[in-house]
Order: structure tokens, then sequence, then C-alpha cells
């Protein structure tokens, strides 16, 4: 099975036919599925769509249980949380959907933490992170592109020269380079490669 295009998050079952992996959409599965809006809802209260996945989260007064509905809390109402809460041992505390958010200095409110910035997200060589609100995804630097090859995803260069991403100049030959291009002047002619006389 070939599939021209690839598939990005998923897997070539057939000529051009991709098999998503959970989470994914599209053609060469290259979109999040935003489970959020999928019928049934997937979470009783609220839903927060993330890079392949979702977290649900309750309305104030509410308790996440572990299936995911929300229970009914006098407790939690009085404490006011913006996603729901928890009570261990009579102590109520606010939760947070996701392990990249963490509760605000009120304690009841949730922040973003940036993984990128603070080191906790790993990318793989040749990946850089993208952060999103409550967690991260890792991403093919400028000048590569996820392909499936070998039996893996790997961020494999583009050839700008091969698929006129270029901008050298008409008297001007595209060499190229790991992650980018270089432009060279042709004999006879002088100058950037971008300008040529």
């Amino acid at each position: 099975a070939t599939c021209v295009h690839g598939c990005k998050y998923g897997e070539c079952t057939g000529p051009n036919k991709c098999k998503c992996f959970p989470g994914f959409t599209g053609k060469t599965c290259n979109q999040d599925l935003n489970e959020c809006g999928l019928k049934p809802r997937p979470c009783e209260h609220r839903c927060m769509n993330t890079h392949g996945s979702y977290k649900c989260y309750c309305l104030n007064g509410y308790m996440l249980m572990p299936d995911g509905t929300c229970a009914s809390s006098r407790t939690c109402a009085m404490v006011n949380c913006q996603y729901g809460c928890e009570e261990v041992k009579g102590h109520v505390q606010c939760l947070c959907p996701s392990g990249g958010l963490q509760l605000g200095p009120n304690g009841r409110t949730c922040i973003d933490i940036d993984e990128c910035s603070t080191g906790k997200a790993v990318c793989l060589y040749n990946r850089r992170c993208v952060n999103t609100f409550g967690s991260f995804y890792c991403k093919c630097q400028l000048g590569y592109e996820l392909k499936y090859t070998s039996g893996r995803y790997n961020c494999v260069d583009v050839n700008e020269c091969v698929t006129n991403r270029h901008r050298c100049n008409l008297h001007a030959e595209c060499l190229n380079t790991q992650g980018s291009f270089q432009c060279k002047c042709k004999q006879g002619y002088q100058g950037s490669g971008f300008d040529c006389a």
C-alpha cells in the first residue's frame, strides 16, 4: 500500500487510503479531530479539545468523577472553582483539566504552563515545540516536513529546489541544504544568487 501524500497521524492501508490514529481525521490524517463536537458528546458538562485528544471538566458546584460525569457538590459550589473540584477528607481543592495547566494564585482559576519555555517539553531532533492552552505538540522545524519512512514518522528535509519553494534568480542555480537552500549565480553572472547581474 502506498499513499502518495503520506498519512501524517495514521497508517497507509491501501492505495491512497489512510487509517487515522485516534483523535485525528482527514484524507491524510493531518487534522486534529474535535471530539468536543461529536454526538453523543464525550463530556457531561464542558469539553476542552486538545491536540489528538480532549479533556472533560465540570461547571462550578460539580465534581468530576473518574468516568467523566459530573456530580453535584455543595462544598464545590461554595469554593467557586473555574473547572470543578475534588473533595479529599473534607478539604476542597480546585482542579485543572490538564497537566499543562496549573492553579493560579487565587487557587480557583487555571493558567497555562508554557512547556516549551520551561523545558518540560522534549521534542525529537529536527522538531520544534509549539505551546497550546493546557498542552503542547512537536512540529517539524522550518525546512523539514513529516514523512512516513522506514516504518516510522520522521522530519525529512524539504528539497526547496525541486518543490519550487526557492526565490533564486532566473540566472542562478538552486542548491539544496539540510533544512534550507542556497542560490548561486550561474557562470558569467555575479551577485547574491537572489540578484544576479
